[in-house]
């Protein structure tokens, strides 16, 4: 038995946001920003898009985003932070809420937040009055983490493992009890198995999702197997419910279209719900000389076997 503690502090924001009519322009990805607020010894702001993120591939501008930022982290700092973001009334109460776990914030990765945070028809109706509405942000810094609470050291250490995953001749040790893993045993029927059997995945595809599970970061990878990762890695996180690291894969595969990849990516896109990576495809495809090039490839083949339905949609795309 071995004990371990971490201190935590706590702190709140509120982004008050007037003349709300005038910000339904904003296109996605652009925000309206806080001040920046300190808590636990760094600073923070929040991002308000009321286009929602629509460009990092969610492709749904029905609800508004809110997101919460690390100003200027140290190069080397990784701080664990739980944060939730509520919507209150005019009398300070908490009226809408909704929760995040608990994230890494450091120099490679500034932001976190709720991309579908609530329907724009619901804001308006229920929560904008004059024009305004405010927006608060809790925050939790959790502060001198020792030994096996550091996420990647309780993965690689595999200290207090209570189950095993085979994946393709390998095994992974995991902790059943760690809030990482509800995401991996919420659609599994075998949620009071010690030993589970996945098939149709690779074990390097694994690995990486089970290291994001504990550190919400992927591994570093070469740029040339980046790519058929993202793919793989899109699949699988669709299969368990992760989308957030849905949402990355999607924004990686957008970066690197191209006439080798676009058909498999756009079948990809169709067979797991990825709209904004589907219309980045289309919109690849409209240069003839990107789908002169496509459809002399084998991959073009197999996005007709795959998906014959989206011949139409491709043809509809190119017509104008």
């Amino acid at each position: 038995m071995s004990t371990s503690s971490a201190k935590m502090v706590t702190g709140w924001h509120v982004l008050k946001i007037e003349g709300y009519p005038r910000t339904k322009g904003l296109p996605g990805r652009r925000s309206i920003q806080s001040s920046t607020f300190i808590v636990g010894g760094h600073s923070w702001y929040i991002g308000y898009f009321p286009g929602g993120m629509g460009s990092l591939g969610l492709g749904n501008t029905d609800y508004v985003s809110v997101q919460l930022n690390l100003h200027h982290p140290a190069a080397s700092a990784e701080v664990f932070t739980q944060f939730k973001f509520s919507l209150l009334d005019h009398a300070g109460e908490s009226v809408y809420s909704g929760t995040n776990s608990i994230f890494t914030f450091s120099s490679k990765t500034i932001s976190h937040g709720i991309s579908g945070f609530i329907k724009k028809t619901e804001l308006e109706s229920l929560y904008v009055k004059d024009d305004s509405f405010k927006i608060r942000c809790d925050v939790t810094v959790i502060k001198d983490i020792h030994g096996e609470d550091d996420p990647v050291a309780l993965l690689d250490s595999q200290v207090g493992g209570d189950v095993t995953f085979e994946v393709g001749g390998n095994i992974f040790t995991a902790h059943r009890s760690s809030v990482f893993m509800a995401q991996l045993f919420g659609p599994m029927k075998e949620k009071t198995a010690n030993h589970v059997r996945i098939d149709d995945m690779d074990a390097r595809v694994f690995k990486a999702m089970l290291r994001f599970m504990y550190t919400d970061m992927l591994p570093d990878m070469e740029e040339d197997e980046k790519t058929v990762m993202s793919q793989h890695l899109l699949v699988a996180a669709d299969r368990y419910n992760m989308e957030r690291l849905k949402l990355i894969c999607e924004d990686m595969l957008r970066k690197r279209i191209n006439t080798d990849i676009v058909a498999t990516t756009l079948v990809l896109a169709e067979q797991h719900g990825c709209c904004g990576l589907k219309d980045v495809c289309f919109k690849f495809l409209i240069s003839p000389g990107n789908l002169k090039t496509v459809m002399a490839n084998d991959s073009f083949q197999y996005l007709k076997n795959s998906c014959p339905s989206l011949l139409d949609e491709l043809l509809a795309n190119v017509a104008p």
